[in-house]
């Protein structure tokens, strides 16, 4: 299996029974971390390479209430992240994003995401490669969906003018989210020097 390739049903890594269990609170506020979560609160899924650095760049917005890093976007029940490193569960490393739409609106998580990274290089990010670090946004609603596609077509040509080539970023609807292990969750928190790989283009959009 290339690690350009997702993997088909058939070749996918067969199901884990047992999900992974994170702490109960965000170390950063002290927030919850699973469901139930606040009324009012809305839910965004992106992927943008290793997650480690997307997590620190939604948690630091105002108005988002939590942050959780995790896998989706693949076909294994349950993979751990040795699983999801052998590009045989097809999922990618994504971060939950909760917040209030009553302080922060979609359009500005979006462009966060897009600002973060660099949407253009496919089954990569920089120097880390594979199809767990592809670009892509998870949509739960129609409302989310059609500003995705907005913003995708506005920074498309915001990067050809600025010399880039095509955005390989997908938009799907949002599929499960399974929690990766507690010791990646606010991982820049807890260790603060420790590898961040994401770098975006320096081109903005303003969505």
């Amino acid at each position: 299996m290339s690690n350009n390739q997702l993997p088909s049903v058939q070749e996918a890594m067969a199901d884990r029974e047992v999900p992974i269990e994170v702490a109960k609170t965000h170390v950063v506020n002290g927030h919850e971390m699973t469901e139930p979560f606040p009324k009012g609160l809305e839910t965004a899924m992106f992927g943008l390479g290793c997650f480690w650095g997307a997590e620190k760049r939604f948690w630091l917005v105002p108005g988002v209430y939590s942050t959780q890093v995790g896998y989706a976007g693949g076909v294994t029940k349950h993979p751990t992240y040795q699983d999801v490193c052998t590009g045989l569960t097809g999922h990618a490393e994504v971060v939950r994003v909760i917040y209030d739409p009553k302080q922060v609106d979609y359009q500005t998580l979006l462009q966060v995401f897009w600002e973060s990274h660099n949407p253009t290089q496919g089954m990569r990010q920089g120097n880390d490669k594979g199809t767990q670090y592809r670009s892509m946004i998870l949509v739960y609603t129609d409302k989310q969906r059609e500003a995705a596609y907005e913003s995708l077509q506005h920074f498309q040509q915001r990067l050809r003018d600025a010399g880039f080539g095509q955005i390989t970023t997908t938009i799907e609807d949002a599929s499960i989210f399974y929690f990766a292990e507690d010791y990646h969750q606010q991982y820049l928190a807890k260790n603060p020097k420790g590898y961040c790989g994401l770098g975006g283009t320096g081109v903005t959009c303003n969505v």
